[in-house]
């Protein structure tokens, strides 16, 4: 019996969704637009790829979604969980304020409840001071009705997470197994404030992930399909439902990055630079072994300054549906707003009125799209100008993703990479794949399923190769709590870093390992 998978890509401005065979090959493919709701998008997108496709339904065994519902609930401030931040820190961190620095609004709407709690280590492991679980005990008691998801986040619990465990026992105690529980040594890295944001940003958004799996388990059972389920996050590989619930910042920028291993599958390419075009943003990012590069520098979300794993990208206000405007001393601005979704009434080679980034190319025969008689009447001169300066800031971004300064191989993904040359300077080659208009689609598709892990171990206790086993054992006992088959499990990645400011001989290790899909045909829960 063949076994077939979907995945769906939510995009600003297009849905995409993808139906694979078993040997990855696309069966039936469509770009949707973009919903307000997100979910009808996704849900109309399904199933146009499922009708067109005409597979039994029975045999579509896995469904995969890239998805920007915890993106946008952060940025809009809506649709968050009413959170506790407790930090295990006393007296060591009273000098610093819990959710420092974050913007007001976002402050707002997660502080009403913050606590300090004796306790945490120093660096080297040690008890800074014992654990004040009385304090925990009347913390729970206090919030015990008021709020659905808790944050945990201990000083230096990278390297002792004991704190942090024994706080949560407290707390589901007392709260019951309802509330959701996100600690900071599962989320982030060194350093307390940006790792206490990223847990906080985390158990807020439990909800909003928990809404956009159920409902996407349910379009799929209104379809007649018992798939299992797993959503995209943000180093290229898949987590499973559960997973994706309990570590919902995981699935931010999952877009971009689905869209490079889309490009990698695609081209058969393991080293390169990626431009994906959408219709609101060009993301550019960089293959290394297939995977996306990771960012070593502490990211904003939300106006939140946080420490956890982010994918390498950068975004440029270039897109197809990018607003271009024209000044009567024939000077011009590009973007970086977007009429987005709306491109096919607001463009106007489709009787819109709005000058876009489409237009300009459809004007000059770069592309053929709607009707180019609509933009017949507008400057050439002007327009070629307009042209060059888009092209511009393509390549000044794909410059900044080098890492030396000779050419590289560059590949054109996205539905907005019709608005590109064939050439383009910086780069070596320019690819431009074959059903590139759905990388990201098909990027979630066929990834792999990952765990990571990234502890600070002291070499005092045990030696360089007894951490290093550890740390991957830990990663592939991950990867399998994500949903990856035990057998097929890979290292894909190791960084050892020495840590020569802590005492004792202490390393920095993360480990990154990685699989295929459990082949397990269970139905939905």
């Amino acid at each position: 019996m063949s076994i077939y998978r979907i995945g769906i890509d939510v995009g600003g401005t297009h849905t995409d969704a993808v139906l694979l065979d078993e040997n990855n090959q696309v069966i039936s493919e469509t770009k949707s637009p973009t919903t307000e709701d997100v979910g009808t998008g996704i849900y109309t997108a399904m199933k146009k790829i499922i009708e067109e496709a005409n597979v039994p339904r029975e045999q579509i065994k896995f469904a995969m979604l890239g998805t920007t519902h915890c993106t946008n609930a952060i940025v809009e401030r809506r649709r968050l969980n009413n959170i506790a931040a407790i930090r295990i820190g006393a007296p060591a961190t009273l000098a610093v304020k819990t959710l420092i620095g974050v913007p007001d609004d976002l402050r707002e709407a997660l502080g009403k409840y913050l606590y300090l709690v004796k306790g945490g280590h120093e660096f080297d492991g040690r008890e800074i001071t014992s654990l004040d679980e009385e304090h925990l005990y009347q913390i729970a008691e206090e919030i015990k009705g008021k709020v659905d998801s808790v944050a945990i986040t201990s000083v230096f619990s990278p390297v002792s997470q004991t704190h942090e465990a024994r706080a949560s026992e407290i707390i589901r105690e007392v709260l019951g197994e309802e509330v959701a529980i996100s600690l900071s040594s599962e989320i982030g890295s060194v350093g307390l404030l940006e790792r206490e944001n990223a847990t906080i940003i985390n158990a807020a958004v439990v909800n909003v992930a928990k809404t956009a799996a159920d409902g996407f388990v349910h379009a799929l059972k209104n379809e007649g399909i018992e798939a299992k389920v797993f959503f995209g996050q943000n180093d290229g590989t898949l987590m499973s439902l559960d997973y994706a619930v309990k570590y919902p910042i995981f699935t931010i920028a999952c877009g971009p990055t689905n869209s490079l291993r889309g490009a990698s599958y695609l081209t058969k390419s393991s080293d390169a630079i990626v431009v994906d075009v959408g219709g609101t943003t060009t993301d550019i990012g960089v293959l290394m072994q297939s995977f996306p590069r990771e960012s070593s520098l502490a990211v904003e979300i939300g106006g939140a300054r946080t420490n956890f794993r982010m994918p390498d990208i950068v975004s440029i206000g270039l897109g197809g549906g990018t607003i271009i405007r024209m000044k009567d001393n024939g000077e011009f601005t590009i973007g970086p707003d977007s009429v987005g979704y709306h491109l096919p009434e607001k463009s106007l080679i489709f009787g819109g009125d709005t000058l876009t980034a489409t237009d300009v190319a459809v004007a000059l025969g770069k592309v053929e799209l709607g009707d180019p008689s609509k933009v017949a009447h507008l400057d050439t001169g002007l327009l070629k100008k307009v042209y060059a300066n888009m092209v511009e800031m393509v390549e000044e971004a794909v410059d900044k993703m080098k890492t030396s300064a000779e050419d590289a191989s560059v590949i054109l993904v996205g539905g907005g990479s019709i608005l590109l040359p064939e050439a383009l300077k910086g780069a070596s080659k320019v690819i431009r794949p074959k059903r590139s208009g759905v990388a990201n689609a098909i990027g979630a598709a066929i990834s792999q399923v990952s765990g990571q892990v990234e502890r600070i171990y002291k070499l005092t206790e045990i030696d360089r190769d007894q951490a290093l086993e550890m740390a991957k054992d830990e990663a592939k006992q991950e990867a399998i709590k994500a949903g990856a088959d035990p057998d097929h499990l890979i290292i894909v990645d190791i960084e050892d870093v020495p840590l020569a400011y802590l005492p004792g001989n202490a390393t920095r290790i993360r480990v990154k390992a990685a699989g295929d899909l459990a082949q397990l045909e269970v139905p939905m829960s």
